[in-house]
């Protein structure tokens, strides 16, 4: 019969790993920020066709997180944006506005 290894004090002990904290990365909160502009701008009923191209947008990037689609679409809804605040739409707020333009600095 062949001997088996006693078990050491250090053996016994757990080994975990290091807690880490998930910060969001930048691509999250791209893909977060699009998808407030779609449910707004479809909230608000405001231009289907960025609509369509936001939506479009999102889908491509899921698939193959190129951003380039996505930022146009999301700098053109800032500028759409940024019209309806300045007529005071209800919905659109200098907030909303402004963390929009946190996530495309």
């Amino acid at each position: 019969m062949a001997k088996v290894p006693a078990k050491t004090a250090a053996s016994k002990e757990k080994k975990t790993a290091p807690v880490k904290t998930k910060k969001a990365s930048s691509s999250d909160e791209l893909e977060k920020t699009g998808e407030e502009i779609l449910k707004k701008l479809q909230g608000l009923n405001i231009n289907k066709q960025l609509q369509d191209d936001i939506e479009w947008c999102l889908g491509s990037y899921r698939h193959d997180k190129n951003p380039v689609g996505l930022l146009q679409s999301l700098k053109h809804s800032h500028d759409v944006l940024k019209k309806e605040l300045a007529k005071k739409t209800k919905g659109i707020t200098a907030k909303f506005v402004s963390d929009v333009e946190k996530v495309l600095k």
